[in-house]
């Protein structure tokens, strides 16, 4: 039981305590550059998903065969592999969007996130943690990206997802789809989910507290000793 709950945590601390964007701030070039809109994000988080996954996959697989002295290079070679598939797929797949996400798709290779990842964690694990670590740390880079794109999208085009949420006579923020925007936004975003953060961690120290802080009910006295 202990093990699948450990398993699962692999998956689930990628989610929000470690999430790339909101705790480490991993990633901030394509976070900022690519998310004009949610469709982009999502793209852009997928293709980061798939390189980081199967790059764990792949360096766990290998990492007793990879000399300490280079194992940098060994993982940049990895990853390197994978961005190229991504790369061409897209290109040929959905040119439009890779148009759209531009040069962001090849400097994939060079993500923070992924590499260190690699060095972090997929290096000195098995394989199945490493996927799961992998998975998680992708799911909230998605949901991360994915928020981010669609908050400027509504506010600055009045769509999400291309369908149009806010009325006609409401006047597209043009801040909102400049790099301003992005800065603002995600420092909006970073703001209030480390107020929350920090509001739980509050209320729990001070359920802590009050437990400590409560009055002992006196143990009754046994009947031989009333007696």
């Amino acid at each position: 039981m202990s093990k699948k709950a450990t398993l699962a945590r692999e998956y689930v601390k990628g989610l929000w305590e470690q999430n790339a964007v909101f705790r480490q701030v991993l990633g901030m070039c394509p976070t900022l550059a690519v998310t004009v809109s949610a469709i982009n994000g999502i793209a852009m988080a997928l293709a980061t998903t798939f390189v980081l996954v199967f790059s764990s996959v792949i360096i766990s697989s290998i990492r007793k065969l990879i000399p300490s002295q280079v194992r940098i290079a060994s993982y940049i070679v990895v990853i390197a592999t994978f961005v190229t598939i991504v790369d061409l797929v897209m290109k040929a797949q959905f040119p439009e969007l890779s148009k759209a996400l531009g040069p962001y798709i090849p400097l994939i290779v060079v993500n923070c996130l992924i590499l260190g990842r690699q060095e972090a964690f997929s290096s000195k694990n098995p394989v199945f943690r490493s996927f799961l670590d992998a998975l998680g740390m992708g799911t909230g880079f998605l949901v991360a990206l994915f928020l981010l794109g669609g908050i400027r999208e509504i506010f600055g085009n009045r769509t999400l997802l291309g369908l149009q949420i806010l009325p006609n006579f409401y006047e597209p923020w043009l801040v909102m789809i400049l790099p301003a925007g992005a800065f603002l936004t995600l420092g909006l975003m970073m703001g209030f989910f480390n107020t929350m953060s920090q509001r739980k961690k509050r209320l729990e120290h001070q359920t802590i507290i009050q437990q400590h802080l409560k009055p002992q009910k006196p143990a009754l006295a046994s009947d031989g000793e009333a007696n």
